[in-house]
């Protein structure tokens, strides 16, 4: 019996140093850029002291904002078409058939396996097909070919575990079927609407590959940005960039996060009331 608790202690032991080191491989990395884009050297690979130099320097580079307000603007527009449309999508998939579903399913997902590359080419030998410019429309319109499938799934899992007894019964109290939507349906799904949203969002501000094809004259963004900086040499100015969208990052990933479980708690709310339309409350 202590022979057995020492080699399970001893397994313990051995998969907590594993785990920390994969933590230490991933994040120690991160730690390093972050502390490095408080160095005041202009050389990256020596420490001379603390210091918010670059980001005074960033925050006074116009082309720098120019490529920040360029990623704003495709992703507030691509996050939104595809959030609209992802919404529309997955109410549509939800009451249709298994088998339509299932067919649907894998079609959602080809953009999620296919590799960046093939989308990126793809997107651009459509628009040299039909003959349209390259500029902030092909870049969003792009955008909206990748992020539209994650929004739409992001959907289609809430109303999967949503209460139908809720619509059901508003219909049967009178309300029309737009009336059940938003004062039913859409209450409901919120906070999967939003992290779609936001997840579009993130994803459109960190692709480069997409991007990269489909961009044309005055249509540079942060990541192209960040690239055509680094071809030079690696100053802290990159790494303090890198250090605010990691941050802006990490913030929006608390936020669906959150929606997330918020979405998750009223369903177990709505779980506990069974509403039969035609005997009432049970």
């Amino acid at each position: 019996m202590q022979r057995e608790s020492s080699v399970a202690a001893g397994r313990g032991l051995w998969l907590t140093l594993i785990t920390w080191s994969v933590i230490a491989f991933l994040y120690l990395p991160i730690i390093i850029l972050v502390i490095y884009s408080f160095n005041h050297s202009r050389f990256g690979v020596s420490w001379d002291h603390f210091s918010l130099r670059w980001y005074k320097v960033l925050f006074s580079d116009r082309s720098l904002w120019a490529a920040v307000s360029n990623s704003l603007i495709i992703a507030t527009a691509s996050s939104t078409v595809s959030t609209v449309l992802g919404t529309l999508a997955a109410l549509y998939l939800d009451r249709r058939s298994t088998r339509i579903r299932h067919f649907m399913h894998g079609l959602l997902y080809l953009p999620m396996i296919i590799p960046d590359i093939v989308i990126a080419v793809s997107m651009l030998m459509f628009f040299v097909f039909i003959h349209f410019s390259l500029g902030l429309l092909s870049v969003t319109v792009a955008h909206i070919t990748f992020s539209l499938s994650y929004v739409t799934l992001v959907v289609l899992t809430r109303l999967a575990s949503m209460n139908r007894h809720l619509e059901e019964a508003s219909m049967d109290l009178g309300a029309t079927p737009v009336q059940t939507f938003f004062r039913v349906t859409l209450p409901s799904i919120y906070p999967a609407v939003l992290a779609g949203f936001l997840l579009a969002f993130m994803m459109s501000i960190d692709d480069f590959i997409v991007t990269f094809f489909t961009s044309g004259v005055g249509s540079t963004t942060l990541p192209l940005k960040i690239y055509s900086m680094i071809k030079f040499s690696v100053t802290p100015e990159i790494n303090a960039i890198s250090t605010i969208l990691l941050l802006f990052t990490v913030f929006i990933l608390i936020l669906v996060q959150t929606l997330l479980s918020r979405g998750r708690q009223r369903n177990n709310l709505e779980s506990t009331v069974d509403i039969n339309p035609k005997e009432g409350l049970l």
